[in-house]
């Protein structure tokens, strides 16, 4: 997957804020997911709705966002800047979550199912390995099982192994270069 995702600021020596950096990481963590369930679909996964393609990316996203907390860690990021980056990263994701969710099932409370999922994702990926930047192998797997879960029946079955073997690894070198050039 060759993704043009923003990396870096045009004008690097401005100031940038917290929330800025996490809605441009936002976006491209959005486009990331969203790539990778073109990617499946194009190897022949089934999905039945935009409603499910969201349901996918969500799913996705929460992994990435999971994956963020994780750098900032290693970087001994500041706690509170990163705590703020996390808030305002999910914060962003949830308003794109609810616009996708309005368009395709209507109005509802969208941004707070995505957030509750979000907190269980990041709760439960917290437990797994993360060796010398990357998600091991149990990580990526759950995120398979997960992605799983909400996509159609055809060839359901082999949806773990082609997120976890093929879509995570080309997405993870493209949004780490985010992720580097703009923290």
């Amino acid at each position: 997957m060759r993704l043009r995702v923003k990396n870096k600021w045009n004008d690097k020596n401005k100031e940038r804020s917290i929330e800025d950096t996490a809605g441009v990481i936002a976006f491209n963590l959005w486009k990331i997911a969203s790539a990778n369930v073109l990617n499946l679909e194009n190897e022949g996964f089934q999905t039945d709705s935009q409603s499910q393609r969201v349901d996918v990316i969500a799913e996705l996203v929460a992994f990435y966002v999971h994956v963020v907390d994780r750098l900032l860690a290693d970087k001994n990021y500041d706690e509170d800047k990163r705590r703020q980056m996390i808030v305002s990263l999910a914060m962003g994701l949830a308003k794109t979550v609810k616009d996708n969710r309005v368009d395709f099932d209507g109005e509802g409370d969208h941004s707070q199912a995505f957030v509750e999922l979000l907190n269980a994702r990041m709760s439960e990926y917290a437990g797994f390995a993360y060796i010398d930047n990357e998600p091991g192998f149990q990580l990526r797997r759950r995120v398979g099982e997960h992605v799983q879960a909400v996509m159609g029946e055809k060839d359901n079955k082999w949806v773990p192994d082609q997120v976890m073997d093929i879509e995570l690894p080309d997405a993870l070198k493209a949004f780490k270069r985010v992720v580097r050039g703009l923290i």
